[in-house]
């Protein structure tokens, strides 16, 4: 979303355009109020608190509660303290943001993080990120192995920002976590204008689904 911000959203293609219409007049078509929505990242191009509250109010005031994970353009993303105080203060009641823990809804237990990928190689730099986050994806399933406890028929479900397997770059880091917490389906985003054939749908037993915006054409995607 750029509510708050110049960034049009149509620097990823023509079918962005009146892209907010579009996403809640599908959301609202399907999603009820008792209904759980998990969107993997790239909520708002807004840099701070103050500039992304627009587009979180947006998401907020729509139908369902809302699991919100971090994509590589949300600057505004900070400490899960302050993301939880500024929740709290904005009286954004239908959000929560799935950082580092997990949540069950719906006999799922939602854990994730936002992952990495470089798609023109992997330099040092992007090792030790890349390594940050399969520490935060098990931190995540830890955390979601306890709800399990309470919950012994919920079925781990990850979310990514990235995805894990995407033509020749595979992120042996975090496949690991998965296939060790034997995780049966990951959804992800962060891709656009993508060819079906361009998709890898099933990496060593695990499931893998694309839910951007603009490759389910907008209408949210039922976790089955």
């Amino acid at each position: 979303m750029s509510f708050s911000t110049d960034k049009p959203m149509d620097i990823f293609g023509k079918n962005w355009d009146n892209h907010e219409i579009r996403f809640e007049t599908e959301w609202k078509k399907i999603v009820r109020n008792e209904d759980t929505v998990v969107i993997p990242g790239d909520i708002s191009w807004g840099s701070n608190f103050e500039e992304a509250y627009a587009d979180l109010k947006f998401i907020n005031d729509l139908p369902g509660h809302k699991l919100i994970g971090k994509g590589n353009h949300d600057y505004w993303w900070a400490t899960m303290n302050k993301l939880t105080n500024f929740k709290k203060e904005k009286k954004l009641d239908n959000i929560d943001f799935l950082f580092n823990n997990a949540y069950f809804a719906d006999n799922r237990i939602i854990c994730g993080t936002r992952g990495w990928i470089n798609e023109f190689g992997v330099k040092r730099e992007d090792e030790k990120i890349i390594k940050r986050e399969a520490q935060r994806l098990e931190l995540s399933l830890k955390e979601g192995l306890k709800l399990k406890e309470d919950h012994p028929d919920g079925e781990l479900t990850v979310f990514l920002h990235y995805p894990p397997v995407f033509g020749e770059f595979i992120n042996y880091d975090i496949v690991d976590v998965l296939y060790r917490y034997n995780v049966g389906k990951v959804y992800f985003g962060h891709l656009h204008n993508v060819r079906e054939e361009q998709l890898d749908k099933e990496y060593i037993g695990i499931k893998l689904q694309l839910v951007s915006c603009d490759y389910v054409d907008f209408k949210p995607v039922e976790v089955v």
